[in-house]
């Protein structure tokens, strides 16, 4: 057994949970009371049959009930198909209330890009409704784990009372160890793991018939993306398998839709890039990190959304995944 890659492993799990912390904290310090509900939902039609709902590009908190990532949902004839559920209960239901004011069909299947907390915090509210969900095996195991805890606890602070007692992790239906076509009312949706990357349990689904790619969270536009524990390399090469499909729309899990898919997976793919060039000498020749991230130039992000809040943790998890890799 490699000891050093383990403790490795340890580590990178210890983050998890100490970012989980880290949440609680600073909601008991910064939580708000009885927040105003403002929050609307507002589905666009990106095709002829496929819509897409956008999450704010900021941290989430009391105040946006968590709604920082996207979602978005196919008409078929018999019945609708959503790709994530959003980040709490009422998001969950605002979203079925929209997509019942488009359409008098059912919604039948959710797959889950991601087991993050911002993507499934929704999911009781579908299987409320009889939604059949699907997501990646690789999710049992962040079902089971204690950062999954650990996290559902601190974000009953941090997003009360959107997220409260009543909030529960909902396992999936179905679970997907290889690529899967599913037919609903003649639409294919063609879901295939590409885990792990942003996430082990990455699904990313495209539909041929909208030529409209369901990315999940291995495209960001317009913040900085979220490494947090991702495989970095594997990332990268999940990138290329998106590109291969050339599609028309690809809906990311974060910002807004993109029509020019060749062009805007070249941000997230260059940050990636740029991340693991900085870190990789000192990674390998355990250099202090401190040292790596201060002489690394950030200037080309340092002006975007949530550079602050993410970009150094972000560099030290590639610095310890190349270190394991």
């Amino acid at each position: 057994m490699n000891i050093y890659k383990v403790s490795i492993a340890y580590v990178k799990r210890s983050i998890g949970i100490l970012m989980g912390s880290f949440i609680f904290f600073s909601s008991a310090h910064g939580q708000i009371t009885n927040p105003v509900d403002r929050i609307q939902l507002k589905p666009i039609q990106v095709a002829p049959h496929t819509y897409f709902v956008q999450g704010y590009p900021e941290m989430g908190n009391s105040t946006n009930q968590n709604f920082i990532s996207n979602t978005g949902f196919v008409v078929t004839p018999k019945g609708v198909v959503v790709v994530d559920a959003l980040g709490s209960p009422i998001l969950a239901q605002k979203l079925i209330a929209e997509i019942k004011k488009i359409t008098n069909q059912k919604v039948v299947a959710l797959i889950v890009s991601h087991y993050h907390a911002d993507h499934v915090y929704g999911l009781q509210e579908f299987k409320k409704i009889g939604t059949k969900i699907y997501a990646q095996g690789e999710g049992r195991n962040y079902l089971s784990s204690e950062t999954a805890k650990q996290r559902l606890i601190a974000s009953r602070i941090d997003f009360a009372p959107w997220v409260n007692a009543d909030t529960r992790l909902v396992s999936a239906d179905v679970w997907i160890d290889q690529k899967t076509k599913l037919s609903i009312g003649g639409v294919d949706f063609f879901v295939s793991r590409v885990g792990p990357a942003h996430a082990p349990e990455d699904l990313m689904v495209y539909v041929p018939s909208e030529k409209v790619l369901f990315a999940g969270d291995l495209v960001f536009r317009g913040r900085i993306p979220f490494v947090g524990n991702a495989d970095s390399k594997g990332w990268l090469i999940a990138l290329d398998e998106i590109e291969k499909l050339n599609p028309n729309i690809v809906i990311p899990g974060h910002g807004n839709y993109s029509v020019k898919p060749a062009e805007d997976i070249i941000f997230t793919r260059n940050y990636l890039k740029y991340l693991r060039d900085s870190m990789t000498a000192a990674a390998i020749n355990m250099d202090p990190f401190e040292d790596a991230y201060k002489q690394a130039d950030w200037s080309e992000y340092e002006g975007m959304p949530l550079f602050r809040a993410a970009n150094r943790m972000n560099a030290y998890n590639v610095y310890l995944s190349i270190q394991a890799e």
